[in-house]
């Protein structure tokens, strides 16, 4: 399986509009390769190099079996695929933010193949719980590992 952005590499840097020195956004995803036994996706994008431990930025859900991308911008309010709570206590994307100084970090964005077409999670769990049930029922996984550094 394979997860890209039109708007940066595998370990290049992530553009300052999808960071909290630009807009937040999330960036543009697309991926390809799923087994065909996939009934769903996850996302999930964290930052292991953060000073206290693993922050995450982001986790959407549930997202249907057909859905091969994720555009810019993905709302966050009322979206559908549901979004987890992220470690800034919102829902939806927020972006990379790392401590000024703190040198590089790198932010994986991991994609989940599921075997079944809803994670057994509530609608307002955090990132990591939706990680873990995504790990306990993947198939297969993809990685994006974006660089920003303040």
């Amino acid at each position: 399986m394979r997860l890209t952005s039109s708007v940066f590499q595998h370990g290049d840097n992530i553009p300052a509009r999808h960071t909290c020195d630009g807009a937040n956004v999330s960036p543009p995803l697309a991926w390809s390769g799923a087994p065909k036994e996939t009934q769903s996706f996850v996302l999930v994008c964290s930052d292991p190099d953060a000073p206290g431990g693993t922050w995450y930025h982001w986790a959407i859900f549930n997202i249907p079996k057909g859905v091969h991308d994720l555009v810019e911008h993905h709302p966050a309010a009322g979206a559908s695929p549901p979004q987890a709570r992220n470690d800034f206590g919102k829902q939806g994307y927020g972006g990379p933010c790392p401590p000024r100084g703190h040198g590089p970090h790198h932010y994986r964005f991991t994609l989940f193949a599921m075997d079944a077409a809803r994670l057994d999670v509530s609608r307002t769990a955090d990132c990591r719980e939706v990680e873990a049930a995504a790990r306990a029922r993947s198939l297969a996984t993809a990685e994006l590992v974006g660089v920003y550094e303040r």
